[in-house]
This record gives C-alpha cells, structure tokens and sequence, in this order.
C-alpha cells in the first residue's frame, strides 16, 4: 500500500476504493436484505487480515484487528443498506436493481471504513482492539438494535463506539459535530376519529370527522407553541389525513397520521401526553369516538461530550481545524446510532457532502440532498473519512512510548 508523507493513500489504492463504493451503489440491497453487500463486505475484511463474524442481528458483519497488549477495545461502525426508490441518475454507476438506490450515501459510509480497514491492517501502529461494524437496516429497521439484541457489545466488548454520516449542505470534506443531541428522536402518530356518516345535504343527520379532524390538526400544533419550552425545540407534523370517498357523502370516519421529532425525552412525554388528551377532548366536543396511538422508533442521538472532543481532535488532525465546526446545528432527521449511544459512551459526526446543487452550474462540491433520486455519494471525500477514523484509533490507541 503507498501512503504519501501526511499518511494518505496515493493512487491505486485510493481509486479502488471509489471502485468499491461504485460497485455497491450500482448493486443496493434494502433493509435486512443485505446478504450479498454483507459477504462482499466479510471477503475484502478477511483480505485485509482481519478476523472476521458475520449475520449479526440480520446481514451485520464485524472485523476485528488487535494489536499490542493493551485491553482498550474502539469500535467504528457503518451502515450498509440502501431505500426502496427509483434511481433517476444515468451515469455508468446507477442502481441495476429496479426500485432500489443508495440515495443516503451507506455505500460510501461502507468504502471509507473498509478503506480505514486496509489501512489499519497494513500501515498504522496502534495499542489495542478496533472492532469495525457493518450495520444492516439503519433505514427504517433500527438494525443498531437489533445488532445490540444480537449480543453486539458482549461478543466484541469496546470502550467506545463511533459512527459517521455524510451530509450534503456541508463543504465537501469538512466535519459537523457537538456534543449532546445532534439529531432529533423519531416517533410516529395516528389518529381515527369515528364519526356517522350522513349525505352531504344533511349533515345534521351525520357526526362529521372531517371537521373535527380539521381542528385536531390545528388544536395539536398549540402544544409547541403553547405547552413545550420554547428552549426545546421538536417538530409534530401531520403528513396524511385519510377520509372520505365520494364528494356528496360526510364519511364514517377519518385517520390522521404523522411524525413527532425532539430531542429529548421529557419534551417527547410532554408531546404524546398532550396530543392523546386534546384528541379525546375534540371527540367530546364533537360527540365522536377517537383512538389514538403513539409509538416511538428511534431515541435522540445525543454524543457524550469527552469522546465528542476526542473525536474532535481526530477530525482537526485529519483536515485541519479550519474544517471541523465543533457547534454544529442540530438536525431533526433520525439515526439508529442513537441506539448504540445508549449503552456505551461515543460521538456521532457529519461529514460534508458538498454544497446542496441549486441549479445548473453548482460546480463539482454540489450534492443533492439525501433521499433525492439525484443523490450520489461525493467520491473525493473518501479520503477524508478513511484519514480521520485511521486519526481516531491513533489518538484512542496510541502505542505508548
């Protein structure tokens, strides 16, 4: 492997990587489906030298490098499924799997640790255990967890975990990071209110539910404004209101649904308590029967501050200080790493993607937006990510003099 005098891969090295990263957006897999990514994954770990255990809590894959004697164990993890969507791109990379595409960029999430693999295994002295995860269903499967069930800390025991993201918006191979919560808890809602149905004409004969489903999403947007500390922020939004089937008959009934984000928990209880009682309270008003139903998918994803500045550390030694924004504006989007955070201490961090593409002539540090057909992973930062989880080991097992 040829490293250049800042300890960077030069070359062949650095190009197979983006032909790694190529060939697992051109061949997504979606959540709990990864087996084929997973092998592919395990073989090139096992021809970097590393010991190797695979079907973790579904297609999870994990290596293992030890060197020294120290018993400090890090762990760095990835995540390897793609989303059930169309790819709309035609360069020579796209999806070949109909209704599938890496539209959140796992495929260079996958590369940059496996690149970090490589370079651990071959050119890089450390005192310790670096157990490097490769996660399945982060998309909506909450496979942290299910990796966590499935014995993750107990069969590979760690000091602390470590995970990244690239994130368009930022300069491409620069790093977002905080301490506390950087991203929003997940949560979904639903609502149905049962009403009588009646003719349009006489809506006195009926109980109607489309009227009371109106106030109830006016009604539920009171509880930010009026009942949650303005200091804590969170987001309720109603996305689907289901009635109605003809334009002359008041239906039987109506359903609402939609997602709750905060960042912690009180302001969450606070929020579910409040939407259950103001939803039964407009079905005494409007003498109908209401269900309601709250169920919560992923926590907040909140870094603990002493692993956030070792991190930090890593990061500046990786690009230079000038790019790493240690106060990074939090995000409302969710991620399964919150998980992990909540057994053992860690730091979760964005990687820039590049400036969000606003039109023709955005330039080559433009990036779609995650989860838009259009996205592709930004191959230049690869090096960016395999050089700061390779400054991350050396900083957290650094052989002693």
């Amino acid at each position: 492997m040829e490293m250049n005098k800042h300890g960077r891969m030069e070359g062949p090295e650095e190009m197979d990587l983006v032909s790694i990263r190529r060939h697992l957006h051109a061949h997504p897999e979606l959540r709990f489906e990864e087996k084929r990514t997973a092998g592919y994954v395990a073989r090139l770990l096992r021809g970097y030298g590393l010991q190797v255990e695979e079907n973790i809590g579904g297609y999870g894959v994990v290596g293992t490098l030890r060197k020294g004697s120290s018993s400090r164990a890090i762990t760095l993890r990835a995540d390897m499924d793609a989303l059930p969507m169309k790819e709309e791109n035609t360069f020579a990379h796209a999806s070949t799997c109909a209704g599938k595409m890496h539209a959140c960029g796992h495929d260079g999430h996958t590369a940059m640790l496996l690149g970090a693999a490589a370079r651990l295994s071959h050119a890089i002295d450390f005192d310790g255990t670096v157990h490097l995860v490769f996660q399945p269903a982060e998309e909506g499967g909450a496979g942290a967890r299910s990796m966590i069930e499935d014995g993750l800390f107990k069969r590979f025991p760690t000091d602390a975990i470590f995970g990244l993201h690239n994130w368009p918006g930022l300069p491409a191979g620069s790093f977002g990071v905080r301490p506390g919560p950087l991203m929003a808890s997940s949560n979904t809602f639903s609502a149905t209110l049962y009403g009588r149905g009646a003719h349009a004409a006489q809506p006195h004969r009926g109980i109607d539910p489309v009227v009371a489903a109106a106030q109830l999403t006016l009604a539920w947007q009171s509880i930010l404004t009026r009942n949650v500390n303005p200091n804590h922020p969170a987001v309720l939004s109603v996305t689907q209101i289901h009635t109605g089937s003809a334009d002359n008959v008041i239906p039987e009934q109506a359903t609402l649904a939609g997602t709750v984000r905060a960042f912690d928990d009180d302001t969450l209880e606070l929020i579910e308590r409040r939407m259950e009682s103001i939803a039964k309270s407009i079905g005494k008003m409007f003498d109908l029967r209401v269900s309601f139903s709250f169920e919560r998918l992923y926590p907040a994803l909140v870094n603990h501050p002493e692993e956030t500045s070792e991190a930090m550390q890593a990061m500046m030694a990786a690009v230079g200080t000038e790019q790493v924004d240690g106060e990074t504006e939090p995000a409302f989007a969710s991620e399964d790493f919150a998980f992990y955070l909540h057994h053992k201490p860690g730091c979760y961090a964005f990687l820039g993607n590049g400036l969000i593409a606003t039109g023709e002539g955005t330039g080559q540090a433009a990036s779609r937006e995650l989860h838009s057909p259009f996205y592709d992973f930004n191959d230049d930062i690869i090096d960016a990510g395999v050089t700061y989880w390779v400054a991350l080991v050396q900083r957290y097992l650094g052989v002693s003099a």
